[in-house]
Formats: C-alpha cells, sequence, structure tokens
C-alpha cells in the first residue's frame, strides 16, 4: 500500500523551487503526495495529515526561520491525536552558519524523526522513509 506524505514549505517562506522538486521525487518513487505548497502553518500540516490519514509529514524552510516555526510541532501534532507520526524536516532551518550537528540535536530533542541539512538529495529522504515507514 502507497504511503501517504504531507509536503510544505512552513512559515512566511515562499521558496516554492525545492518544494517542488521534493513532491516530484516523492512521487515518482511511489508515494502519495499531499502538497500544501509555501507558507503554510503548522495547523494546515496537522488538518491535512488527518484529513489524509499521512504517515509522514515533510517540512522544508529555506529562509532560515524554520526553527522558529517548527517550535511546539510535535506537541500538536499529539494533541490532535497525530501521536507517533513522523516528522521531517529539512533545508536552511536556522539563521546563519551554525555547525549541523547542533541543528541536528536542537530540532530532535523539538520532536522530529529527521533532519536534513541544506543541499541533501532527494534520494536520501527516500531511502530514510522507506527505512523509518517500512513496519508501519
Amino acid at each position: 500500500m502507497r504511503k501517504t506524505l504531507v509536503l510544505g514549505v512552513i512559515g512566511a517562506d515562499v521558496h516554492a523551487v525545492g518544494n517542488q522538486i521534493l513532491n516530484y521525487a516523492f512521487t515518482e518513487a511511489g508515494f502519495h503526495v499531499v502538497n500544501l505548497g509555501v507558507m503554510v502553518s503548522q495547523e494546515e500540516f496537522i488538518e491535512a495529515a488527518i484529513e489524509s490519514a499521512a504517515d509522514a509529514i515533510i517540512v522544508s524552510s529555506l529562509y532560515g526561520h524554520g526553527e522558529l516555526d517548527c517550535q511546539g510541532f510535535r506537541d500538536k501534532c499529539d494533541e490532535a491525536g497525530l501521536k507517533g507520526i513522523l516528522l521531517y524536516v529539512g533545508g536552511n532551518i536556522v539563521v546563519g552558519k551554525q555547525p549541523f550537528e547542533e541543528v541536528e540535536k536542537r530540532f530532535m530533542a523539538m520532536g522530529f524523526d529527521r533532519v536534513f541539512p541544506p543541499g541533501t538529495p532527494p534520494e536520501v529522504d527516500i531511502a530514510c522513509l522507506h527505512e523509518d515507514l517500512a513496519d508501519k
């Protein structure tokens, strides 16, 4: 059975190119993608995940404010009945140049299952999705 992903660019971010590349790559890899596009709120991600019975939420951000935009996201998912849903985040998710290991730790502490640095090829995300969704 095809796994369903909710994909979008969080917050006030309007960077659409990466979103379209991921949408294409995930669709070609056999996933059903609910692409919310750009400027997506946490609530919109959650509503779409509930409506589509999603297996994962994929959050991207390029304008550097992802850390602020993602605060409390896991808690909101849990409260909405999406406890344990797979949460991925990637892109340019913090302001300035920061060691990725530190950024990854902060996002993992916020409840994200995987954190991807800028420039991660879609094939890496796809391999992780196959691995993380294999038993679900």
